[in-house]
């Protein structure tokens, strides 16, 4: 016999498929052709999309781990084609933003927890036992390495690619790689970019705009001027310079010049 336990009021949505032992609570959506394993426990407040796959031992929108969180209602909202693997435990928001938000076709791995008021944009990749703080920002298409950890309120920008096992307490900023201790730029992640469909023009521009930020060793103020100054319009000087000038925990560094090293490193996951 298949037991489960679901509210008579939660949102079904049609073809869902429920495993054995889930528990559902009654302030919940679902979206169709959504798969769910057994032993997962979705809570008040979760918003799931259409074609996601929940696996077992997932704790979806349980009350953030915050003192100051006094029970207001707020929600977990995850977007269509979205994967998460095993055990990962997703809280809801506070008041701050009202609630945690991942995009579409993200895929969390294992054991990641995915902190109150975290918003993670669409195509993700979020490795083994990845850890966020509360209200990280991770933009579109970025990927963490797995046993990284994120401090609270830092933004990881869009195509950026962080190394495994990474301590991340300032902003990443667009199209980076990051890695070492303490995280540093160690190039543009031009392999994640050509796989999206990046030019070599807008790639090169990207990496001249970040050899003025992290090696050329100008004060920020001054590279932002040189970077606004010396580059034409463009959709990744907008995203760089947006993120830039609203970073508030400041920026990761550049990686110092010991022996040879160019700033240019590879990585793996």
């Amino acid at each position: 016999m298949k037991f489960v336990d679901i509210h008579p009021d939660a949102k079904i949505g049609n073809n869902v498929t429920i495993g054995s032992f889930t528990s559902i609570a009654q302030d919940v959506e679902i979206g169709d052709n959504t798969w769910i394993a057994p032993n997962v426990t979705i809570m008040d407040g979760a918003r799931i999309g259409k074609n996601c796959r929940i696996f077992s031992g997932a704790v979806i929108s349980a009350i953030p781990q915050d003192l100051k969180f006094e029970g207001e209602i707020t929600f977990t909202e995850i977007g269509d084609n979205t994967t998460i693997r095993e055990c990962v435990t997703i809280n809801r928001g506070t008041k701050d933003r009202w609630k945690t938000v991942i995009g579409n076709n993200c895929l969390i791995m294992a054991y990641v927890h995915v902190a109150h008021d975290c918003v993670i944009g669409n195509n993700c990749i979020l490795v083994n036992s990845v850890q966020l703080a509360g209200h990280v920002e991770i933009g579109e298409f970025a990927i963490l390495g797995g046993l990284s950890a994120a401090h609270q309120f830092t933004k990881i920008g869009a195509h950026a690619m962080v190394s495994g096992g990474s301590l991340i307490r300032k902003d990443v900023p667009p199209f980076t790689k990051v890695a070492r201790e303490p995280l540093s730029y160690v190039g543009v992640n031009n392999l994640g970019l050509r796989r999206r469909g990046f030019t070599g023009t807008q790639m090169a521009n990207i990496q001249e705009m970040y050899r003025i930020l992290f090696q050329q060793n100008h004060n920020f103020s001054i590279a932002l001027e040189m970077i606004d100054n010396n580059f034409e319009v463009s959709p990744e000087k907008e995203i760089i310079m947006e993120f830039l000038k609203a970073s508030k925990r400041g920026i990761i560094k550049g990686i110092s010049k010991k022996g040879t090293n160019t700033a240019e490193e590879e990585f793996t996951l």
